[in-house]
């Protein structure tokens, strides 16, 4: 039947059931009350009515909830479904309705924002808030900790259609006209990929059973990690890592506040002894390495044997320096995305800091051309990033999309996300970016079409395109190349207010460039590349 993630997490709990499961702030959840506390939840979801493998929304913030909600969905036999909490009511609706949600489990302050649509959503079947301070359960919803609260008499809970290591998680991410897919990922084959138990840099094999697992963690060498995670819970990289955790036995912490605050990661890092930080880029990198270089004795660090970022380049000089404040700290780059997970990977230690977008092949992984040819070494050919191994078996209801991926080579079916390379001399990756058009600022991807067209719906402006441009914090940030109507002089507060008021804040231009003709081509198209040379031209940022 394969692996499934709550066996293992069951297992886990039995076996250490006073340690950490869980910790933000002053709360700490043991695995004895994280695996009670997800019980009561999948009881819950199972006497609303939920079907097989029915999907589960977690419209989270960071916090206890949002793995307890994954691991309840897990015991009933359901499918979690990340959620971008930046979302607003139509991106939401779409999210929902595409994912064929059968229950949310929300913060109650997005509560306003999901009456918005619920009525439009009949198929849901429980609706389960998180109260928050100055934001209660509103009455069409139950309370999260009453429910939880609620221990079921048989445990562990399983729904009468038991649990298999073909059961799924969704994870949502980016489309090229902006709209999410979801990357299906059976539970067995998403615990291979993540490794399975065991570490390939330490030279730790897969695991090969739970008794082997759970033998494992409680052998006298081996090391229970206390992973902070600053990255989302709703992204992959925060997710994903927090998995690997939890499957060493390990305790996940997540921040205590909501926005990202580098003192106060560095505080938790200390008061934690936390011995991994996970990141995502130059957004989260930047800010720790300022807070490290003005107070450069004020923590102690000692405890930190990992920093990992995956989803967004991060610099050279960025790794050099936070290396330098943490001598005995190795960081580990991963290249992959929702679809493709281990496409490569570098690892930095002080003095051998490894090059920005520079990485090393995953034993799983190939270069194609366009046509399927291997890209050979040192050539200075450019191909596709593709991996194989474990892989997704697609996207949700989106069998075109699937095909475009996944797609067989050589043979062999592989996952090809869209991401350019050259393979140098040595066998290392020379990583050149997607072909498509995708801008990434802070490890967010934002789709041009989508924001030209909430452009486009302003009065003062006659046709827009969006581009990236270079951000020395967020890797990116939005540019609006905008036409005005004949007499208008749109400016970017009001541009910007303007798209906040249609889709999520972090798509808003923070740039704007008003030019006399967006100049597209007589079947509509633009020339992204010669926009954003005008732009950078225009900004004085043309290198």
């Amino acid at each position: 039947m394969g692996w499934t993630i709550a066996d293992i997490w069951e297992a886990i709990a039995a076996a250490q059931s006073e340690r950490a499961a869980l910790i933000q702030g002053d709360r700490a959840i043991t695995w004895a009350q994280f695996d009670a506390r997800a019980d009561a939840l999948a009881a819950h979801l199972i006497a609303r009515g939920m079907s097989r493998q029915g999907k589960v929304a977690a419209f989270l913030y960071n916090g206890v909830e949002y793995l307890e909600t994954y691991f309840a969905a897990f015991k009933g036999g359901f499918a979690p479904v990340n959620t971008n909490y930046r979302y607003g009511p139509e991106e939401l609706f779409y999210l929902f309705d595409n994912a064929d949600a059968e229950a949310i489990v929300f913060h109650a302050s997005f509560s306003d924002v999901v009456d918005k649509i619920r009525a439009r959503l009949p198929g849901v079947k429980a609706w389960v808030a998180v109260a928050e301070p100055g934001y209660p359960t509103p009455a069409w919803a139950d309370d999260y900790e009453s429910v939880v609260a609620k221990v079921p008499a048989q445990r562990p809970v399983k729904a009468p259609w038991g649990r298999s290591g073909d059961d799924l998680l969704l994870l949502y991410t980016g489309g090229t006209t902006g709209m999410p897919k979801g990357v299906m990922w059976r539970q067995d084959d998403l615990f291979q990929v993540l490794g399975a138990g065991g570490n390939a840099a330490l030279g730790v094999p897969p695991a090969t059973s739970i008794a082997e697992l759970i033998a494992r963690h409680a052998g006298a060498d081996h090391i229970r990690p206390t992973s902070l995670i600053a990255a989302p819970l709703m992204h992959g990289t925060g997710q994903f890592s927090s998995f690997i955790s939890f499957f060493n036995g390990g305790t996940v912490a997540v921040l205590p506040s909501r926005k990202f605050d580098a003192i106060e990661l560095w505080n938790e890092v200390e008061r934690l002894e936390a011995t991994g930080v996970v990141l995502v880029g130059l957004a989260f990198s930047t800010p720790m390495l300022e807070a490290l270089d003005a107070n450069p004795s004020r923590w102690d660090l000692s405890s930190v044997r990992a920093m990992s970022s995956s989803g967004s380049m991060w610099s050279y000089e960025n790794k050099r320096g936070l290396l330098g404040h943490m001598p005995t700290a190795v960081i580990a780059d991963s290249f992959g995305s929702s679809e493709a997970v281990g496409l490569g990977a570098s690892a930095s230690a002080a003095g051998a800091e490894a090059q920005t977008a520079a990485f090393m092949l995953g034993p799983n992984t190939g270069v194609f051309t366009e046509d399927g040819r291997r890209v050979v070494p040192g050539s200075g050919e450019r191909g596709l990033v593709a991996v194989t191994g474990f892989l997704p078996m697609g996207y949700y209801k989106d069998e075109a999309k699937s095909g475009a991926t996944f797609k067989v080579i050589e043979g062999i079916r592989w996952s090809v996300p869209g991401d350019w390379a050259e393979v140098n001399t040595d066998g290392t990756l020379k990583l050149l970016g997607r072909g498509s058009v995708c801008i990434n600022t802070g490890g967010e991807k934002v789709f041009p079409e989508e924001v030209e067209e909430a452009l486009k719906r302003h009065a003062a402006v006659r046709d827009a395109v969006v581009v990236g441009v270079p951000d020395a914090r967020f890797g990116e940030r939005i540019c609006a190349v905008v036409e005005a109507e004949a007499g208008e002089a749109p400016t970017l507060p009001e541009l910007s207010d303007h798209v906040r008021a249609q889709l999520a804040a972090y798509k808003a231009p923070r740039e704007l460039v008003v030019v006399d003709s967006i100049g597209r081509a007589p079947n509509g198209k633009v020339d992204y590349k010669a926009i954003k040379d005008r732009a950078l031209a225009a900004l004085g940022a043309l290198t």
